[in-house]
């Protein structure tokens, strides 16, 4: 009787674990967003031994960088690190580069699914949030639909640590937590270009009428166009940059498929089109889009000009809408997108010359072949920005505000593109649109990607961060994103196993983890030396600050001087062994043709003559690492060492060196 009481017991034990499998789950850490930012974060935390669960409401991982971001904004190179950095270096391994920045959205899926799957890190894909329960200022449970269901049976999770990685900031709105939607005024946070902002990037030409006919006010406005009036500059509103899609195409024919009349396609809202090349006759294709070439005849097409691929105004909804409405929102970006292709592939406004042009791409068959051939990720540029007790602003992103927690490193121009399309002195205007940059790379505070702690204390926000309209504009580039999932990660694994708020994780510690295990897994650090270690460094001869952008915050370089030297030479910290040298080339109109290296293994001492015409830079940078070779460096009374000299013909520079272990090329 005992025995069948046990026997009994223990299934009914089965049973209830089982139902309870299907509808709780509970974890150390769960992730809400498998953005860029959450495949890192959650890849970070399973190797570091905790229980994870990654959700998201749609189908596929790793957010704008798996869905046509291919031609990465990178800003300073300098800012990539850890995680992110592997990815990138993962991406040359494919290509059979050392680092590749442009790349096909279906390789970098991959390289997304095989961290998760190296990490085995479950996921529940198709779910999105409906309800978060906090106590005493902790989140204790979410809860979740599948995402094409109105109502249903709920899954909930709970979790020690939670990680908002979405686009949207959803899990942090609803756990009660403070943030911004729109653009502030300039004056909220001592700002200059935030808010309101009529300027002359992505602009329509002077001339271009609002009206249904022109010069009628009578008849109508052109389909596109607000008419509320223009705000003073610096103005806040509750206005969003515009999204779009970064469009995969393709020209080669075995790959193409027809771009056909889309669902919706009404030629009259590209009216605005034709009425500017009324102004603007056509020249290329490159007129209306950015053009960017992609590996394997592919591309990476982004906005250009006054009317192109941003659909200006149609988003201001979004941030606070439900997924049911998104969804919708999506899918008039995506008719209205697809209809501007077919227009300018067939509309008889359009020359011929640029038809013919345009017909000889179309969708590739080799990507996104579980959603037509389309990308199932729209460019959420923006949407709610947390308010923390650090907000990222524009004195942060140009040096006059110095935060002294920095979990990640942000470079790029504060970039903003245009939020309304209005009619100033009865013509067509676009707003908003801001590029500002010329500024070195700048910390991003840890209190910017935590809540307040009287608001919510087990939660990371390494995506809708706390940051200003403007400085978010910098702040928000997929490689960053990425570094401060990981950072995000760390973080929330020190607040684990201490049992403490995750606004009173050591930020040293978390500095200190990601510096001696930077890719998660116990794989060897990389070792580089900057021009600025002055005592890892030695130069002679007529060496001087560059006014040009290199890796990190300067370099230095030196004009037809043949008696200059500059030695780097590692430090106690070095390990010997086997690596792979580079030293980084940031190219100008002035660089030198060629240069010579002298490279002390310990033992060894070899020369070595780069020619660096034969130095090929691709994607949105002018500089790169430049290989020197394959060497193993040894540590004794003979230190090793690496001279970087001029060849007396042109600029050299000397930036910076770094060992990549050579068992790290994987």
């Amino acid at each position: 009787m005992k025995k069948t009481l046990v026997m009994i017991i223990g299934l009914l034990t089965m049973f209830w674990h089982l139902v309870k499998g299907q509808t709780d789950r509970q974890v150390d850490l769960c992730i809400y967003g498998a953005t860029s930012a959450g495949v890192i974060a959650a890849y970070t935390a399973s190797q570091a031994g905790k229980s994870v669960l990654l959700i998201d409401p749609g189908t596929r991982v790793g957010g704008l960088s798996s869905g046509g971001l291919g031609q990465t904004d990178i800003g300073n190179k300098y800012v990539v690190t850890g995680l992110a950095l592997d990815f990138y270096r993962k991406m040359g391994k494919h290509y059979g580069s050392f680092e590749q920045w442009i790349f096909e959205p279906k390789v970098a899926e991959s390289i997304f699914k095989d961290y998760l799957v190296h990490a085995n890190t479950p996921m529940l894909m198709g779910h999105r949030l409906v309800a978060v329960k906090t106590d005493n200022r902790s989140i204790k449970t979410i809860s979740l639909l599948p995402s094409e269901q109105g109502d249903g049976k709920k899954i909930t999770v709970a979790a020690k640590i939670f990680m908002d990685c979405s686009y949207e900031g959803d899990l942090m709105a609803k756990a009660g937590v403070s943030y911004h939607v729109g653009r502030e005024s300039n004056s909220t946070y001592g700002e200059t270009i935030n808010g309101v902002q009529l300027l002359d990037g992505h602009q329509f030409p002077e001339g271009v009428d609002p009206y249904k006919i022109k010069g009628d006010p009578q008849s109508g406005i052109l389909w596109g166009i607000n008419t509320e009036p223009l705000k003073q500059n610096g103005t806040g509103d509750a206005k969003v940059q515009a999204y779009n899609y970064r469009i995969t195409l393709t020209n080669v024919p075995e790959n193409r498929i027809e771009i056909t009349k889309p669902d919706n396609y009404d030629a009259t809202n590209y009216e605005l089109l034709k009425r500017q090349k009324e102004i603007q006759p056509w020249k290329s294709i490159q007129d209306v889009f950015i053009w960017s070439l992609m590996p394997n005849g592919k591309t990476d097409i982004n906005n250009r000009n006054g009317f192109s691929t941003d659909m200006i105004g149609m988003n201001w909804r979004y941030p606070e809408a439900d997924y049911f409405e998104r969804k919708e929102i999506i899918k008039a970006h995506e008719d209205y997108t697809k209809g501007l292709l077919y227009f300018v592939a067939n509309d008889i406004s359009v020359p011929e010359a640029i038809r013919s042009e345009f017909k000889k791409w179309g969708y590739p068959k080799d990507e996104y072949p579980d959603n037509s051939h389309w990308s199932p990720q729209l460019y959420i540029r923006e949407a709610r920005r947390m308010i923390a007790d650090v907000v990222m602003t524009q004195d942060h992103c140009q040096g006059r505000a110095l935060v002294s927690d920095g979990v990640g490193y942000a470079a790029y121009t504060m970039d903003s593109h245009n939020c309304d399309r209005v009619i100033v002195n009865g013509m067509v205007k676009n707003e908003g649109n801001v590029e500002v940059g010329g500024f070195s790379p700048f910390p991003i505070s840890y209190k910017a990607i935590v809540p307040k702690k009287e608001e919510i204390d087990n939660l990371v926000v390494p995506v809708c961060l706390s940051a200003s309209h403007i400085a978010f504009g910098s702040i928000r580039m997929e490689p960053v994103f990425m570094v401060l999932g990981q950072s995000g990660a760390v973080a929330a694994c020190e607040a684990i196993d201490n049992k403490i708020a995750i606004q009173d994780v050591d930020i040293k510690r978390v500095e200190k983890i990601l510096r001696d295990n930077p890719k998660a897994d116990g794989r060897k650090a990389d070792y580089i030396i900057h021009v600025d270690d002055k005592d890892q460094v030695m130069l002679k001869g007529a060496w001087h600050k560059s006014s040009k952008k290199g890796y990190g915050m300067s370099y230095q370089e030196v004009d037809n001087d043949l008696s200059a030297v500059a030695r780097f030479a590692p430090g106690k910290d070095f390990t010997a062994g086997k690596y792979k040298l580079y030293s980084y080339f940031p190219k100008t109109a002035e660089s030198t043709e060629s240069g010579k290296f002298i490279i002390h293994t310990g033992k060894t001492r070899i020369e070595k003559d780069i020619n660096f015409k034969e130095v090929h830079i691709l994607g949105q940078t002018t500089s790169t690492w430049v290989a020197l070779g394959e060497y193993e460096f040894e540590k004794g009374s003979n230190k090793p060492y690496v001279e970087i000299m001029s060849s007396g013909k042109g600029v050299m520079a000397a930036n910076a060196l770094l060992w990549v272990p050579v068992t790290d090329q994987n």
